[in-house]
């Protein structure tokens, strides 16, 4: 559940119905055989949850060569048995395209998908890039799930680096080009390109002991997405050691296994022991690696990066109430550090990837929520504020690229609506801001290194994703994948309608609805109200919404008025707006949900008596809430692995929001929906993966605990082995065909 979830979905060609990227592999043909036995313009679950995509498929692997001057793509080349797949070249300035691997080269080195998937969403979670350019752009990595491979360019050949029987994973090569290094048996390693003799780094590394490896929850909740960071001369490997040894190890029991085999994960849950992180520097030539002194306590080290010199470190500390967060600059050479910048917050802190030290050696750029808008400011190395360079009643959503040779910075906001995502640029002090993009929508831009042009994913509400090549300056080079989906407008969709909702406490709260298409506003029609609410997530955006969406299209086709609302706590507003759920998760979220509920009330074309609701993970949490605490308003709800009892969530996420325990225990305990299960007098759908490492299955089996000692009854759709996403396209289609009957039962 880690803050901005929604950007990593939104890469990719849509979001399935859990806000996460459905890039399931779903069986060829299926899509033609479900167009066969629908009406013509019907949508249907089978269609929906079957290749080819109606949201259609973006580029893959877009990466920018180290140079600037071309970005590369993959590319796939006919259909069915006959696709292949090609590794192209665009120039940046003149948009020429050219083929850079071929589909037979590309065969022999492209990774192979592994035999059996994970069951578990975390454990393996961050897939490797796809290739890797070298830094002098004039070759390419290519990672499997035991090997490394060296591609080279100018000859078209590859050499094999490593390979064997034992995972490798977090490839990287170093600044100057010379090695390759990787995670391997909890252990940093490197391979000499040249004579391709590997060694390890780091000694000692245990699964209770990592070094260079992440976990699972520092990935989950801090959005860190490595362990170890070259120094930018290559002299040196600066790591993070994760002591797990006091963790709770939490099983997730494979169900195919006659005797019970498991997984085992380490998990910190609220109030339990955390890993304990250390971070070293281990210089090349060898001997011991050097402690930095990142004080005592406990503590999170979320993000550490080298300064330009190579000479010294940057180490974000946060406290474990994640009230206070320090910049210490530690000296590689002997451990030694100093505070460059301290910040507290009265709520959380919310992390982001916004420092950069620039090369003059004496200042680095930091963004901070202190007026509660995120936005950026300048700062000399002693940590005096130099400037403030963007500030207003909106928020910076990431920095994109920096152009030190003009002194500008550039970065996405949501300046001209929380609804829409630009690029923006800034100069170094505070000058010359202006917005970059100008389509109406969401705009996720990939800059190269130079900052002087970007590769454009933009998407609307009604319209999917599509890559364009852009000067920084705003002028369009190329179309890289226009992503029409012709067959989508056999469908006839509904318009997404946004609008504002007003609370009982005088707040607009942004909203969208869908209307069915044969819309009479003089016939009453029931409503499907989505939700998430959560920390880091807004649902109410014009971006495209992939499955979901069009499931939602679907129902509208069935007759149902689709609502969804962002309350209080969710994100896009600014640290101001999620800050009332502090120390009680559901309660302003519930509060504001209702407040919507009075708004489809007042519409003379809704059937107040026929509203239901469904969300999932956090929204499935949010569900529960709704239908036990408010069943006047909602008579029906679908919950996907939904938190009933954050006693059995982690420590990061939990206490973020709730404060430690045992001091904060009464907040936990309001927060869960299983306290007012005895009011539930509706219709209730849960659907959870027993392989949920992220929301166990236990929450589901907690809440039915509850249900059957009061004697209600709840209908449950558990998916052996899977995990958080439900990631089997058959049991995504059972799961959405089941929802959407439950609905029609339920509310028609």
């Amino acid at each position: 559940m880690m803050r901005r979830a929604l950007v990593a979905a939104i890469l990719c060609a849509g979001m399935a119905a859990y806000c996460a990227c459905d890039t399931l592999a779903q069986e060829p043909g299926r899509a033609q055989a479900a167009a066969k036995s629908a009406a013509p313009g019907v949508l249907t679950v089978d269609r929906i949850y079957s290749r080819p995509s109606l949201s259609g498929e973006l580029a893959r692997g877009v990466a920018w060569a180290p140079d600037g001057k071309r970005v590369s793509f993959l590319e796939v080349q006919g259909q069915g048995k006959d696709a292949r797949t090609e590794l192209w070249a665009m120039d940046a300035a003149t948009g020429a395209k050219s083929l850079l691997v071929s589909a037979e080269k590309l065969l022999s080195v492209l990774p192979a998908p592994p035999a059996k998937a994970n069951q578990s969403t975390g454990l393996g979670r961050i897939a490797p890039s796809q290739y890797q350019w070298a830094p002098q752009s004039t070759a390419l990595l290519f990672q499997g799930e035991n090997s490394l491979t060296w591609f080279d360019l100018q000859t078209q050949t590859p050499h094999t680096l490593v390979s064997g029987k034992e995972t490798l994973a977090d490839a990287k090569i170093s600044p100057n080009g010379r090695y390759v290094s990787f995670v391997r048996e909890h252990n940093v390693w490197i391979v000499d390109v040249a004579s391709g003799k590997p060694r390890a780094i780091t000694h000692g590394g245990t699964e209770e002991l990592r070094k260079g490896e992440l976990d699972w929850v520092y990935p989950e909740e801090l959005g860190i997405k490595t362990a170890y960071w070259w120094a930018p001369d290559s002299s040196a490997i600066a790591y993070l050691e994760l002591n797990e040894s006091k963790v709770t190890q939490y099983p997730l029991v494979d169900f195919d296994s006659p005797i019970g085999d498991a997984d085992f994960e380490r998990y910190p849950v609220a109030g339990g022991e955390n890993p304990v992180p250390r971070v070293f520097v281990a210089s090349l030539p060898g001997g011991e690696p050097r402690l930095m002194d990142t004080g005592k306590g406990d503590i999170y080290l979320p993000r550490v990066e080298w300064l330009r010199d190579a000479k010294h470190l940057a180490i974000q500390r946060l406290n474990r109430a994640q009230t206070e967060i320090d910049i210490l600059v530690a000296d590689a050479s002997t451990g030694t550090s100093r505070v460059l910048l301290h910040e507290k917050d009265l709520y959380w802190i919310n992390l982001s990837d916004d420092l950069y030290f620039f090369s003059d050696g004496k200042r680095f750029l930091w963004s901070s929520e202190r007026t509660g808008y995120r936005h950026f400011y300048l700062y000399d190395l002693e940590g005096r504020q130099l400037a403030q360079l963007t500030k207003g009643e909106w928020e910076e959503t990431g920095l994109e690229g920096v152009d030190e040779r003009r002194g500008a910075i550039y970065f996405t906001a949501t300046e001209k609506s929380p609804l829409e995502r630009h690029l923006y640029t800034v100069k170094l002090d505070g000058t010359g801001f202006s917005r970059i993009t100008h389509d109406a929508g969401t705009h996720h831009p990939v800059m190269n290194i130079a900052a002087d042009c970007f590769v454009d994913i933009y998407s609307n509400a009604m319209t999917p994703p599509r890559q364009e090549l852009y000067a920084v300056d705003g002028r369009r080079v190329a179309t890289i994948r226009q992503n029409s989906v012709a067959e989508l407008a056999t469908f006839h969709l509904s318009k997404v309608e946004f609008l504002q909702v007003r609370s009982h406490d005088n707040v607009q709260l942004n909203a969208m609805m869908i209307k069915p298409p044969d819309f009479d506003p003089a016939k009453h029609y029931p409503v499907l109200v989505f939700t998430y609410g959560g920390p880091g997530v807004q649902v109410v955006v014009d971006e495209w919404q992939g499955d979901r969406f069009l499931w939602h299209q679907l129902m509208a086709q069935k007759g149902f008025i689709i609502f969804a609302l962002d309350n209080r706590g969710s994100a896009g507003r600014g640290h101001l707006f999620e800050e009332p759920i502090h120390f009680r998760l559901g309660a302003q979220e519930l509060s504001d949900q209702r407040d919507g509920a009075v708004y489809l009330r007042s519409l003379p074309y809704v059937d107040a008596k026929r509203m239901g609701i469904w969300g999932a993970s956090y929204g499935g949490h949010m569900t529960l809430h709704a239908v036990f605490e408010d069943p006047e308003d909602f008579k029906a709800g679908f919950a996907g692995a939904p938190v009933t009892d954050w006693t059995y969530y982690d420590s990061i996420y939990t206490e973020r929001y709730l404060g430690l325990l045992p001091q904060n225990e009464e907040s936990y305990q309001e927060s869960s929906p299983v306290e007012f299960v005895a009011k539930f007098r509706g219709k209730l759908l849960i659907a959870h993966g027993t392989g949920d490492d992220n929301v166990h299955f236990a929450n589901t089996l907690t809440l039915l605990n509850a249900a059957i000692a009061e004697g209600k009854f709840i209908e449950v759709m558990p998916f052996p082995g899977l995990g958080h996403g439900i990631n089997s396209p058959a049991a995504r289609r059972l799961m959405m065909q089941r929802a959407t009957d439950f609905f029609i039962d339920a509310l028609k």
